[in-house]
């Protein structure tokens, strides 16, 4: 269950909790995304199989075990088996660049776990710019943990963030005819069809890249519809408007509040832990908006 959000009481509980939170989102919000095939890539790989599954360019599950196995020793509380994790970091920015976005996507996520990892940081711009939605969340999300060495946080993927908190329009990969396959209210995972399109006797399947529920359909049934265009508009996941609001209690600006107001006026379908939430985050925004901090 989703534990309910308090304040911090001092600025050393402060501390603590903002890290806290984030790793929270990681794993409540992204580690949905290690599934591939209904595949779950939590059996223990010794060091030399992480290697032989990170150079396997056959098999990209295997490259996504050995990064999910890196990814376990970075939240060991062994702080030798955290270290462990180290040597690899060079293959986790490399993984990064891969022409499959679920190896992307999970190095993206790898690499939200250790801000401090200098290897990482080339890597997090060029991710927020990936075609992939979730490689760039999870880029975001990374980058909300980032702080340079004068203690400022880095906000470069605040948008993308804010995007977590509104409908995604899902495009046609080509030119065809509709077939809706789900109605409004059901819900979607990343790789759940949710519609075909049929033209010249060949069907396609149109997959969610992002978990919801479908809000509207943008094109009527039986419509024929161009490569690219918006079909459908899904409403964003509990787990996902929960994990930006978090983020955007750091790094959130005044442009945010109204999309964030939504959500702590109580939207139906979220649970109370995200209304409450979106409360404590548009209250820090605000506090923030009253009393900026000092310049270093």
């Amino acid at each position: 269950m989703t534990p309910t959000p308090t304040a911090p009481a001092s600025s050393g509980v402060r501390r603590r909790w903002l890290y806290a939170i984030l790793i929270t989102s990681f794993l409540f919000v992204l580690m949905p995304f290690l599934f591939w095939q209904q595949t779950w890539f939590g059996r223990p790989l010794t060091d030399a199989q992480i290697e032989k599954n990170l150079a396997d360019r056959e098999h990209p599950r295997k490259g996504q075990h050995a990064l999910s196995q890196i990814a376990d020793r970075i939240l060991s509380r062994d702080s030798a088996v955290r270290a462990s994790a180290q040597r690899w970091y060079p293959q986790v920015a490399a993984e990064s660049q891969s022409s499959v976005a679920e190896l992307r996507l999970t190095a993206a996520w790898v690499m939200g776990l250790d801000a401090s990892a200098p290897e990482f940081h080339p890597a997090r711009p060029r991710l927020l710019a990936d075609a992939h939605p979730m490689v760039r969340r999870n880029a975001a999300l990374s980058l909300v943990r980032f702080q340079d060495a004068a203690g400022r946080r880095d906000a470069s993927g605040r948008a993308e963030i804010h995007s977590m908190l509104l409908p995604y329009s899902v495009p046609a990969p080509r030119a065809g005819k509709l077939n809706q396959r789900l109605k409004v209210g059901d819900v979607v995972n990343p790789g759940t069809m949710v519609a075909r399109l049929e033209s010249g006797g060949q069907k396609t399947e149109v997959r969610s890249e992002v978990p919801g529920s479908i809000d509207r359909w943008l094109v009527s049934h039986g419509a024929e519809v161009g490569s690219g265009q918006p079909i459908v508009a899904l409403a964003p996941s509990p787990e996902m408007v929960w994990g930006a609001l978090r983020a955007l209690y750091l790094i959130g600006h005044p442009e945010d509040l109204p999309a964030i107001d939504r959500y702590a006026r109580g939207l139906e379908g979220m649970p109370e832990s995200v209304r409450q939430q979106a409360v404590l985050t548009a209250r820090q925004i605000r506090d923030r908006a009253s009393f900026p901090p000092v310049a270093p």
